[in-house]
């Protein structure tokens, strides 16, 4: 391919390869709601521990209804009372119930519960000592949930990998467990490099700009898992920018920079990454985002982004953000890929793979429909913010004509999402 591009898919391979997950560490139940663990959980104990009724109603032995019916009703005389945290100690014998209320457990001799709606009250206010009656039959296990229902004790309730979610959380309370062993977040180092950049509370005098890139690449990496570190803006010194990305692979799992990325003057990334370490490729095929650098810092995994916001953030997403998935300990997936109808025709003016800012809707009959930005100025960052889907054009000289069914990801979507 012109200009040695590297494919797309072979970049995110390579990153991939040269990532691993975080070292574990327990984290309490209630924060480990959206992480994958990293280890099977099993419980203590039986999972519900007891035999318990699924509804308020009466405790009975089937066989004593197996003649009830509305001709001939049997009557039953209440000799207990059985709630959540109330153990009736008695057993139910021939011609007796308990009155038994939803999670409550089932009483020694009683194999079915009738509920409370279909049962007429003859004597009494229907707890102990009242007479009931009954007009169907019951069978064993009726409106019954039995012991170990979830997991018997020594069963894993989830496994490695697994992601948690809330309702998870309870089920792991359930089984004994209050903290959770998780890959810890992977911390991130992120600098800007440029000497026009000035911080955002600074405003900027003539030929400056303020630096964008590293609050939207911060942010990236919280929503990725990651903890994130700030090292400055490093002007286009090499010994400014030598120092700042060595501290940053010191102390980091993986470094992130955007800026001195390209071929220009002042883009001194790749040779410093090659004097420091490893290159292992500098120019990816597609658009935004083509000057990418990605290599070994001593052993630390390094990517240059671009300098231009959209083109870095679009980099982020396509060649950071699986890899601190990875290390954060989630399943390797990609964005869902969506296929909708194209409002308008799509131009493509290079052989690079294109990712254009869209936006992805149903129209007025119920069909997927995109829209691309007007404008895909890799400058812009508005756009992005208005996206829900990159619009890919594949690699080649061909775009999309109105009409045309094309691919869109879905970066408003988690990773393996089914659609």
């Amino acid at each position: 391919m012109a200009e040695n591009l590297m494919v797309l898919e072979e970049a995110q391979a390579i990153v991939l390869e040269h990532v691993h997950p975080t070292p574990v560490v327990e984290v309490p139940l209630h924060l480990a709601a959206g992480l994958p663990t990293a280890a099977d959980l099993a419980t203590d104990i039986d999972l519900s521990p007891f035999a318990n009724s699924a509804m308020d109603g009466y405790a009975v032995r089937a066989r004593d209804l197996a003649d009830a019916s509305a001709d001939f009703p049997v009557e039953l005389v209440v000799i207990g009372h059985e709630a959540a945290g109330h153990v009736f100690e008695g057993a139910v014998e021939e011609g007796c119930a308990v009155r038994i209320m939803t999670g409550a457990p089932m009483p020694a001799g009683a194999d079915a519960v009738v509920k409370y709606e279909v049962v007429e009250v003859m004597e009494g206010d229907g707890n102990e000592g009242s007479t009931v009656r009954f007009t169907a039959s019951a069978q064993v296990g009726d409106n019954v949930r039995e012991a170990g229902l979830e997991a018997r004790a020594g069963e894993a309730v989830m496994r490695a990998g697994e992601v948690l979610a809330p309702a998870g959380c309870g089920l792991l309370a359930s089984a004994g467990i209050t903290a959770v062993p998780v890959h810890r977040a992977p911390v991130v180092g992120v600098l800007s490099i440029g000497t026009e950049l000035v911080a955002p509370d600074t405003v900027p005098g003539r030929g400056q700009i303020r630096d964008a890139n590293s609050s939207a690449l911060l942010a990236s990496v919280v929503a990725a898992g990651g903890e994130p570190r700030f090292y400055g803006i490093a002007g286009d010194s090499e010994d400014e920018i030598s120092n700042m990305m060595l501290a940053a692979a010191e102390e980091c799992d993986f470094v992130i920079s955007s800026g001195g990325a390209s071929a220009g003057d002042y883009d001194y990334v790749t040779r410093l990454v090659r004097r420091e370490g490893r290159v292992l490729f500098d120019r990816v095929s597609m658009r935004p985002g083509k000057a990418i650098t990605f290599g070994l810092i001593r052993d630390t995994p390094y990517l240059g982004l671009s300098g231009n916001p959209a083109a870095a953030c679009v980099g982020f997403e396509m060649l950071a953000r699986p890899a601190l998935r990875k290390m954060r300990g989630y399943a390797v997936a990609p964005r869902p890929l969506q296929y909708a109808r194209v409002a308008h025709n799509v131009r493509k003016t290079q052989a690079r793979r294109f990712y254009d800012r869209a936006v992805l809707s149903r129209d007025e009959g119920g069909e997927l429909v995109v829209v691309a930005a007007k404008s895909q100025n890799s400058a812009l960052l508005g756009t992005l913010q208005n996206a829900n889907c990159l619009l890919m054009v594949p690699d080649g000289d061909a775009g999309f004509s109105a009409g045309d069914m094309v691919p869109c990801v879905r970066i408003d979507l988690p990773e393996g999402t089914v659609l």
